[in-house]
C-alpha cells in the first residue's frame, strides 16, 4: 500500500494516553475542556482558565506511585503554559458512579508572545524538565520543582481529615532562539534503561515553519543549551514542518512536512554531528482522482487533488528479496487540483486539471538513468530512440504552470567550494533551480520536489470548462477527453491527434458531464459513459488525412436506460467484444457484443444489449476494472470499487444466449484492512500477468490490481488468478 502521511482534522487538537493499575485516562485537547474517560465509566473534568483555544497538552506522573501525583501542562492560544496538580491524597470522595478526581490549577508560566503549539514533559533524575514552544518562534525550557509535605496530626480529641501541602516551583531553564518562523513542536529525546534505571537524555527536537528541524543540547562545560544540528528542506513550495520525532535510541528523526510529506534523517556511525536523509513513505495529502499503469507495467503514475502527479516504482534494497514500492518522481506540481491523466506510450502521459487545459508530459534523460539505475532495468530497454536528443530535466519559472525543459548547456555551473560567490539577487533566486542527480535509491522529498519534474510538451487547449476525464488509444495516436458541463454543447468529446497535436472531431452527444472515456483494445470503438445516467458507443471510420473519424453506432436514452443514476465508470474486456458499466444505482452491467461485422447503426444499436443479469454491488459503484488477462477457466475478472471504500473482485463468462446470474461469481471482498476508508476513485489493471519488480514470466499465477481512492491512498494488490 502506498499511503500518504495524513493529518487528523476536527474539534480537537492533542490527544494522549495516560495507564495506571487503578484508571485508563484519556486526555482529548477540545477548545476550552479536557475529557476524562474512566474504564468503564465515563465522567467529564472540565480544566477552566484558559482564555483562548487549547493547542497542546502533555502529563506526568511524579513518583513510582502514579496514583498518588500527576501534573498536567496545557498549552493555548493566550500565550500560556498553565500546569494543573492532582496530588491522590487531597481528594477522593465516591458516589455511585465510581471515584472523582479532582484537579487544581497549581501556575500560570507567561513568557511567549503567540499561540503556543506544543509542550512536553521529561523527567531527569529529581528534576523535572517542561519544554514549550510558540509562535513567536521560541522554545522555553522549564524545570520544575515539586514538594509535598504531610503537616502533623493535632493530640485533641476532634476528628480531623489527614492534611497535605502540595507545592510546585517554576524556573526558567532557557530559551532557544534559533528558528526564523513558527515553531509548531518540540519533543525530549525519549527516555532508556540503563543498569537498572530510566535515563533521560537531556536533547531535545524542534519543528518549525522556516523548513527546518533542529536538534538542541546544554554544553558540556557552560551547560548552555545550544542548536547541534539542523536539517530541513530546500526550495520547493512547501509551507514547512508540522511535528517531528526521535525513533527510540535517538539515533533517527522523523518529521512530517505541512503538506503530508514525510522526512527521516539518519546519525552518521563516524560523525555524530552529520545527518543524511533515507528512504522513507511517501504519497499523496489529498483525494487521489486517478492512477494508472505504464504500457509495460514496470510502474504506475497517479495524480490527485495535492496538486501533484506521483510516479511510483518496485525497488529491491541490496541484499534483500523484498520488494518495495516508493515514489521515485513528481513529473507534475500544479496550480491546480489534478483530476484524471493517461498514459501515452511508456514515457509520456497527459493530465487534465480544474483547467481548461489538457497538458502532455514526456520523461527526461535523467530521470530515464535514474530509473534505470533504481529498477535495475537497463536503459537501452527503456529507451527505443537516441536519449541524447532529450532534456536533462525541467524546472518552472517563477510565477508560470508549465514544467520548461532544462537542456545540459542551460544548468547553472556550481561554484566550487573555495570560490568566493556574491550574494546577488539572481544568485539567490536562480531561474533554473533543476540540479541533475544520480541516484540508486528512491530520492529523499526535496529532491522529489524539484529535481523530478518532466518536461512540458504540449497544450491543448479546446474545452469551455475544466477537463474531467481523459484517455489514449493503445496505438497512442489519438487522445480523448471532455470537461464538466451542464448543457448538450459544452459536453461534447473532442478528439486530438498525438502526431500534429490538433483537434480531429467534437463529438457531441450526451447532455451533462462525461464521467469518463475507455478506448477497447483494439482501438475501433470509443466509450463515454455521463453524469446523465446513459452510454455512448462510438465506432472508428475509414481514417481521413488528419486521423481517424469516429461515429455514434449504440447508446442508451431515457426509453432504453438500465441505471437510474450517474454512471460513474467503464471499461472493456481483452477481446473488445463487451464493455462494462458502473453506476451510482449499485448496478454493474456488461453489454455486448460489439460485433465488427455488423456496419450499419441500426443494426448495431439493436445488437448491442445487456449480456448480464443486472449485479447488484451493494453500494454506490464509482470505479470498475476487467484484468486483460483471464482466469485458468476463460472467466473474466472484474474489479468493483464502492463508495464505502470496498472493493469486490467477480468473475463473469457468458453460458448462453440469455443472461444468468450464474455467469457472475464472486470471488473475494476485500476486508477493511485492505479497503479504502473513503470511496474508491479509479482501479486499473496491469495489462500483463506477473508483478513488476519481481522478473515474473506472462505465464505467472499473480495479476496486479492498482486502487486509488478519495482516502489520499493508493494501493496495489497481488491477485492469484488461479485461486478465483
Amino acid at each position: 500500500m502506498l499511503d500518504g502521511s495524513k493529518i487528523l482534522t476536527g474539534a480537537y487538537q492533542a490527544i494522549f494516553w495516560k495507564e495506571t493499575s487503578s484508571l485508563l485516562v484519556l486526555f482529548f485537547v477540545f477548545m476550552k475542556n479536557w475529557l476524562q474517560i474512566e474504564s468503564p465509566l465515563v465522567k467529564s473534568i472540565p480544566l477552566k482558565g484558559h482564555a483562548e483555544a487549547v493547542c497542546a497538552v502533555d502529563a506526568v506522573y511524579q513518583s513510582d506511585e502514579p496514583d498518588l501525583n500527576l501534573l498536567i501542562a496545557s498549552a493555548a492560544s493566550d500565550s500560556t503554559v498553565r500546569i494543573w496538580s492532582r496530588h491522590g491524597s487531597e481528594v477522593y470522595f465516591y458516589d455511585i458512579t465510581g471515584i472523582f478526581i479532582q484537579f487544581q490549577k497549581t501556575l500560570i508560566l507567561p513568557g511567549h508572545e503567540d499561540w503556543i503549539r506544543g509542550v512536553e514533559w521529561a523527567v531527569c533524575g529529581e528534576d523535572l524538565f517542561l519544554a514549550s514552544c510558540a509562535q513567536d518562534c521560541l522554545i522555553r525550557i522549564w524545570k520544575v520543582c515539586t514538594k509535598s509535605k504531610q503537616l502533623p496530626e493535632t493530640e485533641d480529641d476532634s476528628i480531623r481529615l489527614k492534611e497535605n501541602v502540595f507545592t510546585v516551583k517554576v524556573t526558567l531553564e532557557s530559551v532557544l532562539a534559533g528558528h526564523e518562523n513558527w515553531v509548531y513542536a518540540v519533543h525530549w529525546q525519549p527516555s532508556f534503561s540503563r543498569d537498572g534505571s530510566m535515563q533521560q537524555p537531556m536533547r531535545i527536537l524542534s519543528a518549525s515553519m522556516d523548513k527546518t528541524v533542529i536538534i538542541w543540547e546544554p554544553d558540556k562545560e557552560s551547560g548552555v543549551w545550544l542548536e547541534q544540528v539542523r536539517v530541513g528542506e530546500v526550495g520547493g513550495n512547501t509551507l514547512g514542518f508540522f511535528d517531528c520525532q526521535f525513533s527510540p535510541d535517538g539515533s533517527m528523526i522523523i518529521a512530517h512536512a505541512f503538506h503530508g510529506a514525510l522526512h527521516l534523517w539518519k546519525q552518521a556511525t563516524v560523525n555524530k554531528k552529520e545527518w543524511t536523509p533515507e528512504v522513507v513513505i511517501s504519497g499523496h495529502f489529498n483525494s487521489v482522482e486517478d492512477v494508472k499503469w505504464d504500457p509495460e507495467g514496470e510502474f504506475i503514475i497517479s495524480v490527485g487533488s495535492d496538486q501533484t502527479t506521483r510516479l511510483f516504482a518496485p525497488w529491491k534494497r541490496k541484499q534483500e528479496t523484498e520488494v518495495t514500492w516508493h515514489e521515485i518522481a513528481r513529473p507534475q506540481v500544479h496550480g491546480y487540483d489534478m483530476r484524471c491523466l493517461a498514459m501515452m506510450g511508456r514515457f509520456q502521459f497527459v493530465s487534465g486539471a480544474d483547467e481548461k487545459v489538457l497538458r502532455v508530459f514526456r520523461a527526461p534523460k535523467n530521470f530515464i538513468e535514474n530509473f534505470s539505475n533504481i529498477t535495475g532495468i537497463p536503459v537501452e530497454k527503456l529507451c527505443s530512440h537516441q536519449s541524447s536528443d532529450l532534456p536533462e530535466g525541467a524546472t518552472v519559472p517563477a510565477l508560470g504552470l508549465s514544467n520548461k525543459a532544462v537542456f545540459e548547456g542551460d544548468m547553472a555551473v556550481q561554484p566550487a567550494e573555495d570560490e568566493e560567490t556574491f550574494n546577488t539577487i539572481s544568485n539567490q533566486y536562480p531561474e533554473i533551480y533543476f540540479q541533475p542527480m544520480i541516484l540508486t535509491e528512491p530520492p529523499p522529498e526535496d529532491h522529489l520536489l524539484q529535481n523530478t519534474l518532466w518536461p512540458e510538451v504540449q497544450k491543448l487547449y479546446g474545452h469551455g470548462y475544466e477537463i474531467f476525464c481523459v484517455a489514449c488509444n493503445n496505438s497512442n495516436t489519438v487522445i480523448a477527453s471532455a470537461c464538466k458541463a451542464s448543457k448538450k454543447e459544452h459536453a461534447a468529446i473532442i478528439l486530438w491527434s498525438t502526431t500534429s497535436w490538433k483537434k480531429l472531431q467534437s463529438l457531441p452527444f450526451h447532455n451533462l458531464t462525461v464521467t469518463q472515456l475507455a478506448f477497447s483494445p483494439n482501438d475501433k470503438f470509443l466509450l463515454a459513459v455521463s453524469r446523465d445516467r446513459n452510454w455512448s458507443l462510438w465506432r472508428q471510420q475509414d481514417s481521413s488525412e488528419s486521423g481517424p473519424v469516429f461515429s455514434c453506432c449504440a447508446y442508451t436514452d431515457k426509453n432504453t436506460a438500465v441505471h437510474s443514476r450517474i454512471i460513474w465508470s467503464c471499461d472493456w474486456t481483452p477481446d473488445s467484444k463487451y464493455f462494462i458499466t458502473g453506476s451510482r444505482d449499485k448496478k454493474v452491467i456488461i453489454w455486448g457484443q460489439c460485433d465488427l461485422s455488423v456496419t450499419t447503426e441500426g443494426n448495431m444499436l439493436d445488437s448491442i444489449k445487456p449480456c448480464s443479469t443486472v449485479l447488484d454491488a451493494g453500494d454506490s459503484v464509482t470505479a470498475v476494472g476487467i484484468s486483460r488477462v483471464l482466469t485458468p477457466h476463460g472467466r473474466y475478472i472484474v474489479a468493483v470499487g464502492l463508495e464505502n471504500g470496498k472493493i469486490i473482485l467477480y468473475t463473469w463468462k457468458q453460458s448462453g444466449q440469455e443472461p444468468s446470474l450464474a455467469d457472475w461469481s464472486t470471488c473475494v471482498e476485500m476486508d477493511n484492512s485492505q479497503s479504502h476508508a473513503l470511496a474508491v476513485k479509479r482501479l486499473c489493471w496491469r495489462h500483463h500477468a506477473g508483478r513488476a519488480g519481481h522478473n515474473d514470466l506472462n505465464s505467472s499465477e499473480w495479476l496486479q490490481l492498482a486502487s486509488c481512492g478519495a482516502d489520499h491512498c493508493v494501493k496495489i494488490f497481488n491477485v492469484n488468478r488461479f485461486a478465483l
